[in-house]
C-alpha cells in the first residue's frame, strides 16, 4: 500500500497532525511579535536567572530570533515546505524549552514563561506538559511520516514562500515595535476603566445572648428586633464584628510621592483628564520623546490640564532630566517592571478620564496640540 496516498488514513491524520503543529507555532510566534518588547523582558528574566549576563544586551536580538525561528517553522509545516528540516528544528526548540520550562516549573524562577505572549497564560507545569504533549507529537510526526515526507514543489518555489511570508512577519514585528501592539492583552488597555471597585459595602454583625437560656444569635445590624421592648428584656449585647467591603483592584500598579505616601488612587482616579508621563528608566528613556513630552506638557500646563510622571528612577536624575528638558513636571515613583507592564514604550503617554483609559501613545506617535484638543473637547471610550 502506498502511504503517501492522498486517500489512506494514515496520510490523512499525518496531515492533520502537521497542519496542527503548524498552527500552534504560528499563533505561539504572532501571540509574541504582537508584542516584541514584552517578550524581550521575558527572555532577559531568563538570561538573568541563569547568570547568562554577557547576553542580557542582546535580550531584544534573541526574542526576535525565537520568534521569527517559531513563525518560519510554523509556515513550512502549514504549507509542508522543507518538511525534514523543519520538524527537525522544531523538536530541537521544544527538546531546549522542555529543559528550561522543567527547571521553570520545578523552582519557580520566571513565574511567568510568555509562551504564547499575553494571549495565553499558562502555569509554568501547563508550560511543561504543553512542552511535553508537543514533543510526543513531533516524533509519532516524523516516525511515521519520514520516509515519504517532500513536497515536489520546485525548491525556489518553497524559498519564495518562505522569504514572503518571513518578511510580512519580519515587517509586523517591527511595527509592533517601533509603536504599542496592534493588540494590547494586558490590563492596561485602551477603553478599560482602572478606578477601583468596591463589589460590596461593609457589613457589621452583632451578637445577642439570651439572660435565661444562654442561647447566642449574630445578627447584621440594623436587621434585629431592637425595637421589642420584650425582646430586648430577655437578650444582652455580647459583641459585634465587621466585615471590611470587598474591594477589587484592576492592577498592581503602586504610586508614590517623595515622602512614600502612596498617591495611587488619587492619580489613576483622578477626576478628569490625567496624562500619565511614564518612563520606567529615564537614563535610558529616547531623547526625542522627552523633548516632545515637555512640548506637549508646556501646552497642558496653559490649560490647567494634569500631567504627571510615573517612573522608577531615582529624584536626583529625574530632576537633572527635567532641567534638562524644561520639565518641571509632577514626578512619582513605581515598581519599574509595573511600568513596564503598563505601556510598552520608555517613555510612553496615557490619557485617562476620571480613571478610563482614553488613549495611549508610543514615543513615535506621541501627540501634537491638535490631535490632543481633539481627545479634550470630544473624547470617545
Amino acid at each position: 500500500m502506498n502511504r503517501n496516498n492522498p486517500h489512506t488514513v494514515l496520510y490523512r491524520w499525518m496531515t492533520f497532525l502537521r497542519i496542527l503543529l503548524g498552527l500552534v507555532f504560528i499563533f505561539s510566534s504572532v501571540a509574541k511579535g504582537i508584542d516584541p518588547v514584552g517578550t524581550s523582558y521575558r527572555v532577559e528574566d531568563y538570561l538573568l536567572v541563569y547568570r547568562w549576563m554577557p547576553l542580557v544586551p542582546y535580550a531584544m536580538e534573541i526574542a526576535f530570533l525565537i520568534i521569527f525561528s517559531e513563525f518560519l517553522i510554523g509556515i513550512a509545516f502549514l504549507f509542508n515546505t522543507f518538511i525534514r528540516t523543519a520538524a527537525v528544528a522544531m523538536l530541537a526548540i521544544l527538546v531546549f524549552f522542555l529543559v528550561v520550562t522543567f527547571f521553570d516549573a520545578l523552582y519557580n524562577m520566571v513565574p511567568d514563561c510568555g509562551c504564547f505572549g499575553d494571549a495565553l497564560k499558562l502555569t509554568n507545569w501547563q508550560t511543561f506538559y504543553k512542552n511535553i504533549v508537543l514533543i510526543v507529537l513531533n516524533l509519532l510526526f516524523m516516525w511515521k511520516s519520514w520516509r515519504w515526507m517532500n513536497n515536489r514543489t520546485k525548491p525556489v518555489f518553497q524559498i519564495g514562500l518562505l522569504t514572503l511570508f518571513g518578511g510580512l512577519f519580519l515587517g509586523f514585528m517591527f511595527y509592533n515595535l517601533d509603536h504599542l501592539p496592534v493588540i494590547d492583552f494586558r490590563n492596561w488597555k485602551v477603553g478599560r476603566n482602572m478606578c477601583v471597585d468596591t463589589m460590596q459595602k461593609a457589613r457589621t454583625y452583632v451578637t445577642f445572648e439570651n439572660i435565661k437560656t444562654g442561647e447566642k444569635k449574630e445578627f447584621l445590624f440594623p436587621d434585629y428586633p431592637w425595637k421589642d421592648s420584650l425582646w430586648r428584656a430577655n437578650w444582652k449585647f455580647i459583641s459585634k464584628r465587621t466585615i471590611a467591603p470587598s474591594v477589587v483592584k484592576k492592577y498592581n500598579l503602586v504610586i508614590e510621592d517623595s515622602l512614600g505616601n502612596d498617591r495611587t488612587r488619587a492619580i489613576i482616579e483622578y477626576p478628569g483628564f490625567q496624562f500619565l508621563l511614564i518612563s520606567f528608566n529615564l537614563h535610558q528613556a529616547n531623547a526625542s520623546g522627552l523633548k516632545k513630552a515637555a512640548v506637549l506638557w508646556k501646552f497642558l500646563k496653559k490649560r490647567g490640564i494634569s500631567m504627571v510622571m510615573l517612573t522608577a528612577t531615582d529624584e536626583k536624575t529625574t530632576r537633572r532630566i527635567e532641567n534638562i528638558y524644561g520639565m518641571p513636571v509632577p514626578a512619582y515613583l513605581a515598581d519599574e517592571t509595573d511600568l513596564k507592564s503598563v505601556i510598552r514604550s520608555n517613555p510612553g503617554l496615557l490619557l485617562l478620564d476620571h480613571g478610563i483609559i482614553l488613549q495611549k501613545w508610543h514615543y513615535h506617535d506621541f501627540p501634537d496640540t491638535l490631535q490632543v484638543k481633539k481627545y479634550l473637547i470630544s473624547p470617545t471610550y
